[in-house]
């Protein structure tokens, strides 16, 4: 009996033994790039192997995701998961062929990325509450931009709509940088964007900035309010990542990969450079994961049922 239950834990202490596989979603350079290469350089650090990374793009994150579903759950292949990825694709395609919760193991949220709410200058809003109620005086008349159907900031407007009671009309287009174009030619009205894609617009004056989507003030924005402060109590729009491995990791693993994420995210060195950047180190427990994710699940199927949001 002794050697059965000493056997999980003595895989634990032995691991890892080799190099460990990082799958990212998408291509070398992005903001999913930006915060996984310095989390696994960490990462090596930490576990005294190299932590690779393998970015897998395609079909919207479906093909890494599936690449780690299906790996052995020895701990050596795992993914930084997105918000995209792991709740609002599986909502939008329930035939997706992977579920978040039933085919992974959580191990710890990495970071959130509060969205900033942006509109053309010619606006005659500033803040949320004038824009509520420009938008409940001129219904139909408010165009919101986003990088397509069902892209998270999409859903962001859409939450928006949902809870401010406001009437506007989406322009979907092909990607953020034609929609933000237009967004500063004043074809479209506002827009959902990341701090560092918008940032420089910002103090260019091309844009004006109204709120953060996020539940808190943006360390990186402190003197600009949330959504919630501005008039529109309960709303809560942010992306986020998290590190998961395929379901069925033994808990010792899990839980020296989860202390080494919380080490890699509380160096200066990892943290300094996403906060940069606008993205906010946030470690969990897995458990918290799990919760976050179901809470984060419930809010956005209520944003797509009551839009009528379909997969493209």
């Amino acid at each position: 009996m002794a050697v059965f239950l000493a056997a999980p834990l003595a895989g634990a202490q032995s691991y890892p033994t080799r190099p460990v596989r990082l799958v990212i979603t998408y291509p070398p350079g992005g903001t999913t790039d930006f915060v996984g290469r310095p989390l696994a350089q960490k990462l090596s650090e930490f576990l005294g192997q190299q932590v690779v990374v393998d970015n897998r793009s395609g079909a919207g994150g479906v093909i890494a995701t599936v690449i780690v579903a299906q790996a052995p759950p020895d701990g050596y292949t795992l993914l930084l998961g997105t918000s995209s990825g792991m709740l609002i694709n599986p909502l939008l395609n329930p035939k997706l062929p992977y579920d978040p919760f039933r085919d992974f193991t959580p191990i710890s949220r990495t970071n959130i990325n509060p969205q900033a709410l942006v509109a053309t200058p010619s606006l005659p809003a500033n803040n949320v509450k004038e824009l509520v109620a420009y938008a409940k005086a001129n219904p139909g008349k408010l165009n919101a931009a986003s990088s397509g159907i069902g892209t998270p900031n999409h859903l962001g407007c859409e939450m928006l709509k949902y809870l401010a009671k406001i009437d506007n009309v989406h322009i979907a287009y092909k990607g953020g940088g034609p929609a933000m174009t237009d967004l500063i030619a004043g074809q479209v009205q506002l827009q959902f964007s990341s701090i560092p894609t918008v940032l420089a617009h910002v103090k260019a004056g091309r844009v004006k900035m109204l709120a953060i989507g996020s539940a808190k003030r943006s360390p990186a924005l402190p003197d600009v309010p949330t959504i919630a402060e501005g008039g529109v109590p309960g709303y809560e729009y942010t992306t986020w990542y998290g590190l998961f491995g395929p379901k069925a990791m033994q808990k010792g693993v899990v839980s020296q990969l989860n202390g080494a994420v919380a080490k890699a995210l509380g160096s200066p060195e990892v943290s300094q450079r996403l906060m940069s950047q606008g993205a906010e180190p946030s470690p969990s427990t897995p458990e918290a994961l799990t919760e976050y994710m179901r809470e984060e699940s419930a809010r956005w199927a209520k944003v797509i049922r009551a839009a009528g949001i379909k997969a493209e």
